[in-house]
């Protein structure tokens, strides 16, 4: 799914959720439950019923539970105030806002319930207009929370991916590379790094101008994401540089994966702005087993298999050979390289 695709459902769900906000009713007077029911489907809510604390809390555990809940005070299993101390003392994201329905009117019965954990508090007979009202109070303190947790999910976005292209960030990948190391050494499989650097880019720059360049490596970025698969990471390393990492991908599997996305960066120009800029990258591989390797050592060993494949010419792939190895010093790429270009994939 493309990243302007995903940002307009997650516009449409925010906007739905916004709309028509989920409540549930917990309450075992079938003929309460009946007209509370009737009363909020016609304000435009979602409504979930329960019969009994009990069906209550296994609704509210559900992922997706409604974030409104009216709760009766007196139910057969599990009564109000227990539920509410129940939902208070889990773990859970998004917070739930609970309105208390009771007969009790006395103040030490409004103080019991709001210490378990009510946000309000509703007098039986429930009276049409205030629970509408208190309704909306609730509404407003849970579109504070969306705003908050989307400012927060804002943050977090910025901090972790690439502000240009959208895809991970050089810090994030690492972090990444460093976690699929220690998975491939429980599972014992191995994990495949390709390095890739843009042929020429300078040229696009000074020919079209630095925003025409920005352009293209938002689309390599893009074409680089259509080409792997929907697991494999894929992070802007810096400048025109990409790095891709293949989990559970062999030394006989790489040289596929790097022609696949060779391939879809140098079989169509980009267009930017009516002109037609041809582009190729050259691209380092290797495949690392999963150990105590650091994953600066394994980069390292792809970046050095890029640089031969720029000096050999550019618009192909050099792989690594499996056997490289990591001295306390420096880094000792194997003397021999496979290459594989336009037409030879070994």
């Amino acid at each position: 799914m493309s990243d302007a695709k995903s940002t307009v459902l997650q516009s449409l769900n925010t906007e739905l959720v916004s709309s028509f906000p989920r409540v549930l009713i917990a309450e075992d007077d079938a003929m309460s439950r009946k007209i509370l029911q009737s009363w909020l489907e016609n304000w435009g809510y979602r409504v979930t019923v329960a019969e009994n604390g009990a069906l209550a809390w296994n609704i509210v555990q559900c992922e997706d539970s409604p974030e409104l809940l009216i709760l009766d005070w007196v139910m057969p299993e599990i009564d109000g105030i227990e539920l509410c101390r129940k939902i208070r003392d889990r773990e859970h994201s998004p917070y739930q806002y609970i309105l208390l329905a009771t007969a009790r009117n006395e103040k030490q019965d409004l103080v019991r319930g709001l210490e378990a954990g009510a946000d309000d508090y509703l007098t039986k007979p429930l009276d049409r207009s205030e629970l509408r009202a208190r309704l909306r109070v609730g509404e407003r303190i849970l579109t504070l929370q969306r705003d908050l947790i989307r400012a927060r999910e804002d943050v977090r976005f910025q901090a972790t991916h690439d502000a240009l292209t959208g895809i991970w960030n050089r810090g994030t990948i690492l972090e990444l590379l460093q976690r699929e190391q220690e998975r491939a050494a429980r599972t014992q499989s191995a994990t495949g790094i390709l390095m890739l650097d843009l042929d020429h880019f300078k040229q696009v720059n000074d020919t079209y101008g630095h925003l025409s360049g920005d352009e293209v490596l938002h689309e390599v970025a893009q074409r680089i994401s259509q080409a792997v698969r929907s697991y494999d990471l894929v992070a802007r390393y810096g400048g025109e540089e990409f790095l891709i990492v293949l989990p559970g991908c062999r030394e006989d599997q790489i040289l596929g994966c790097a022609e696949q996305v060779r391939s879809a960066i140098a079989s169509t120009p980009v267009v930017v702005h009516n002109s037609e800029i041809p582009v190729t990258v050259s691209i380092g591989a290797t495949v690392a087993a999963g150990g105590a390797t650091a994953e600066m050592d394994i980069v390292a060993v792809a970046d050095a298999a890029l640089y031969q494949a720029k000096n050999s010419g550019r618009n192909r792939t050099v792989l690594s050979d499996a056997g490289w190895q990591i001295s306390p010093v420096s880094l000792h790429p194997p003397e021999r390289v496979r290459e594989a270009g336009r037409a030879n994939v070994a």
